[in-house]
């Protein structure tokens, strides 16, 4: 297993993100390309001593971004995984 600072990079906090927070008790995480889903439920209940439920992923290819010249560059590509907690349990991230 790799390290839980390496799995879980960042909280990703958006619109969407919020709504599902408060409506469904779920997480939105920014997390290593190579990590699975059980090495994000493991992470998650070790770095935030919350138990989780489900973990859902999805990969997100980096998006072509122009620079200074014409040439494009891109940005990284990511993985996110939104995590289902335990009812009753919450994280407050804002």
């Amino acid at each position: 297993m790799k390290d839980i600072y390496q799995v879980i990079k960042n909280v990703r906090l958006s619109e969407k993100a919020t709504m599902l927070q408060e409506t469904n008790n779920e997480i939105t995480l920014e997390v290593d390309r190579k990590a699975n889903k059980l090495e994000i439920k493991q992470a998650v209940t070790q770095l935030f001593g919350k138990t989780a439920i489900s973990v859902r992923t999805a990969n997100y290819d980096g998006k072509l971004r122009r620079q200074r010249r014409a040439d494009a560059g891109r940005t990284n590509h990511w993985k996110k995984a939104v995590v289902r907690l335990k009812k009753g349990e919450s994280l407050d991230l804002i």
